[in-house]
């Protein structure tokens, strides 16, 4: 009970609001579909509560998860090891659907192990990088070299699903980590410059040579098309870019009425899941996006700041690579759905529609409060001492 005293509310609120937000979202994103496909327009609502719920128990599960245990080599090693063996499972059990094999049955539940494996490397690489940081600001390369090969091939595993958004995530969470332990700021600009001219360099490829790339399959390539001209492919692959626009454009200032957006009707696919933020700007309008991605920025930078303030730098990196999962997570998002990059697939943080991330999503905040906890109780214990020692 005195660690409920240690509670972050900056963290905690902006959470639980955030969740209410996408329960009531999902509901009225997916009530349209629903009502067709099972004659039951509170389907996905349902769903939807019984997802947060469950991260909800999660995230108390992490904040009351014993700090000390966290830093067990061997809990480090076996969850490392448990979610490389569900990737792998997945290869070769999972059904394909939409042409890529994302989810895992066991028993009554799915689960996607991309989304687990985000906060797995992220435990990872803040056990081994705060214990060997010293060695990271004096030999990078030999101290990353073996972590960033199994890190490597986590999102080889990833990507080959394929789904490149989760892989692109956890390459970003990756490189900040490293740089965050006391890497050299220069080799994190040549590591910056050499990103963008790969990506640039993959950008022109595509364009010339199309899906004949092996790494590229055909809807992989439509994607990039819709990205580049989408009012040209309007009526096929560019229909989600160009839908998302009418339902921002409608929406205006103060949008047309929770519960009243027409994109959702079938035009919008992926409206509850993908391209939910369209769906909010369509019925709350430029207004509510903001106060909900203002919500969502303030919570990020909260951890950030849990995170630079940690006197433990295995708390301070587990808090950095959480705060960069959900940053570069949501902007992912955000830019597929205003078209500032190919549609990948990445949902919206704590608004979409989705089990598997709503409770790896929590349980992740769950972590940061443990964190933040363990530092206040530190310091708790040291104004006492002083207090003790001046009288």
């Amino acid at each position: 009970m005195n660690k409920f005293k240690l509670v972050d509310l900056y963290v905690l609120i902006p959470y639980i609001v955030l969740s209410i937000t996408g329960i009531l979202m999902v509901y009225s994103a997916s009530s349209y579909i629903a009502m067709a496909d099972f004659s039951n327009p509170q389907h996905y609502l349902l769903r939807q509560s019984m997802y947060v719920l469950a991260g909800m128990i999660t995230a108390v599960i992490g904040y009351l998860f014993p700090y000390k245990w966290l830093k067990e080599k061997k809990l480090v090693m076996i969850g490392t090891g448990v979610t490389v063996l569900l990737l792998f499972l997945v290869l070769l059990f999972a059904e394909e659907i939409n042409g890529a094999k994302s989810w895992l049955s066991l028993g009554p539940i799915n689960v996607q192990p991309a989304e687990i494996a985000k906060v797995i490397v992220i435990w990872y690489f803040a056990y081994i990088l705060s214990r060997k940081q010293k060695n990271v600001v004096e030999n990078l390369w030999k101290t990353i070299g073996a972590p960033a090969v199994l890190v490597g091939f986590i999102c080889f595993l990833i990507f080959i699903q394929p789904d490149a958004g989760a892989a692109i995530i956890l390459f970003g969470i990756s490189a900040v980590m490293i740089f965050a332990s006391g890497a050299s700021p220069k080799i994190g600009v040549m590591f910056g410059a050499g990103g963008a001219l790969l990506l640039t360099g993959l950008l022109e490829l595509i364009r010339h040579y199309g899906d004949s790339l092996f790494f590229l399959q055909e809807y992989q390539y439509n994607r990039f098309l819709a990205f580049w001209d989408p009012f040209a492919l309007s009526q096929s692959t560019g229909m989600q870019l160009v839908n998302s626009y009418y339902a921002l454009s409608r929406g205006g200032l103060f949008g047309v009425g929770i519960g009243q957006s027409v994109q959702k009707t079938g035009y919008l696919p992926e409206p509850y899941t993908d391209f939910i933020i369209s769906i909010l700007g369509e019925e709350l309008g430029l207004v509510g996006v903001l106060v909900v991605l203002g919500l969502f920025f303030f919570l990020i930078s909260r951890i950030y700041l849990v995170g630079i303030r940690a006197k433990d730098p295995f708390g301070s990196l587990i808090c950095i690579g959480i705060a960069t999962m959900f940053l570069v997570q949501g902007c992912i998002n955000l830019g597929g759905v205003i078209g500032l990059m190919p549609i990948t697939g990445v949902t919206f943080p704590f608004i979409s529609f989705g089990g598997s991330s709503t409770i790896v999503l929590a349980g992740s905040l769950g972590l940061v409060l443990n964190v933040s906890a363990h530092e206040k109780g530190h310091q708790l214990i040291r104004r006492k001492r002083q207090a003790h020692t001046a009288s």
